[in-house]
C-alpha cells in the first residue's frame, strides 16, 4: 500500500457517479448542507477504504458532517471527534443511529438536549415537534448495525483513546484549521492510535507554491513540501502537483460543484465561498498516510 499525496481532481464526481447519489441522498434525508468541494473529499476517501463494516474508523474533525453517518450506516464503529461540542446533538440523528458519548459529558440525554435546545431559543419548540412528528409519520427507521461514539475533544490530545486501537482514520477539511505549528502534532497523535497497517486519509487545502492562510475560511492552504513535513512523507510518496494549474483551472469551471453550492455560504463572507460567490481561492488535496 502507497502513502501518497493527490490534488483531487473534478473527474471524480463522474467516475463515481452511484456514491455522489448516494451522499446527496443522505444529506437530504439528514439535513445537511455539503462544503462547496466535499462531495470530492468524501469521494476521494470512501473509494480509499478497503472495508467498512466491522471497523473501528475515527473521524478526525467530524462535526455534524455526513461521512460518520454514511460509515455508521456501512457498519463501521466510528469515534467521531470534534473541539466543537455536540452533546446537544440534534434528534433526528439519534433516531436514524445508534449515537453515544464517550464520556457522560460528551452526549446529554435525549429528552435534556430537547428542552435545553428549547430553552435557548422558543421559535426552535416548533421544530422540534415538527420533527418528531415528521418521524412518526413516516415510521420510525431500522437503526444502523454501525455505531456513533462522540468526543468532544482537541485532536491534539485524544488521552481517551489507546494506542493502537484504530483500523482507520478519516478526516474531511479538518486539520488545516490548526495552528500551522501544531499540525504535525495532530497528525502524531491520530497516529498513535491506529494500528499498524492502519491508513490516515485526510483532506486539507491545497497551495501551489507556498503556505497561505485563507482567512474566510480560517483554514491553512498547504504546499506539497509542507504537507510532506506534517504528514512525515517520504521523498518517493507520489504526488500530483505537477497537475496543479489544470486541476484547478477544471475546478473553477465544474458547473455540478458550482450549482450545488449550498445556501449556507451566501449568508456570511466568512467561509470557504464568501456572499456566495463562485469564485474557488484553492483546491481540495487528499493525503494517504499508512503507519509502519
Amino acid at each position: 500500500m502507497k502513502e501518497s499525496i493527490e490534488i483531487l481532481s473534478v473527474s471524480l464526481l463522474n467516475q463515481n457517479r452511484q456514491m455522489v447519489k448516494t451522499l446527496k441522498r443522505l444529506a437530504t434525508r439528514l439535513g445537511i448542507e455539503f462544503g462547496w468541494h466535499y462531495l470530492l473529499d468524501l469521494i476521494w476517501v470512501v473509494r480509499h477504504l478497503d472495508q467498512i463494516s466491522n471497523k473501528r474508523i475515527l473521524d478526525a474533525g467530524a462535526g455534524i458532517g455526513i461521512l460518520q453517518w454514511y460509515l455508521v450506516g456501512e457498519g463501521a464503529d466510528v469515534i467521531s471527534v470534534d473541539r466543537m461540542c455536540r452533546a446537544n446533538l440534534p434528534l433526528h440523528f439519534r433516531i436514524h443511529y445508534p449515537v453515544q458519548g464517550m464520556r457522560k459529558s460528551d452526549l446529554k440525554p435525549s429528552l435534556k438536549s430537547i428542552l435545553t435546545e428549547t430553552g435557548q431559543n422558543k421559535r426552535r419548540v416548533w421544530k422540534v415537534f415538527r420533527t418528531i412528528w415528521d418521524l412518526l409519520k413516516a415510521g420510525i427507521p431500522k437503526k444502523s448495525s454501525g455505531r456513533l461514539l462522540l468526543y468532544n475533544q482537541d485532536l491534539q490530545n485524544l488521552a481517551d483513546i489507546r494506542d493502537n486501537s484504530i483500523d482507520t482514520i478519516v478526516s474531511i477539511s479538518a486539520i488545516e484549521h490548526n495552528h500551522r505549528d501544531h499540525m504535525g502534532g495532530v497528525v502524531s497523535e491520530l497516529m498513535r492510535t491506529l494500528k499498524p497497517g492502519g491508513k490516515l486519509l485526510a483532506t486539507i487545502n491545497a497551495a501551489k507554491e507556498r503556505d497561505w492562510y485563507h482567512q474566510p475560511s480560517q483554514g491553512w492552504c498547504l504546499c506539497e513540501e509542507s504537507l510532506r513535513e506534517i504528514f512525515n512523507l517520504s521523498n518517493q510518496a507520489p504526488a500530483n502537483f505537477n497537475q496543479y494549474d489544470d486541476l484547478f483551472s477544471s475546478l473553477c469551471q465544474c458547473s455540478e460543484l458550482r450549482r450545488n453550492l449550498a445556501k449556507f455560504y451566501g449568508r456570511s463572507g466568512d467561509n470557504g465561498m464568501p456572499w456566495g460567490v463562485w469564485e474557488p481561492q484553492y483546491i481540495p488535496v487528499g493525503v494517504l498516510k499508512v503507519k509502519d
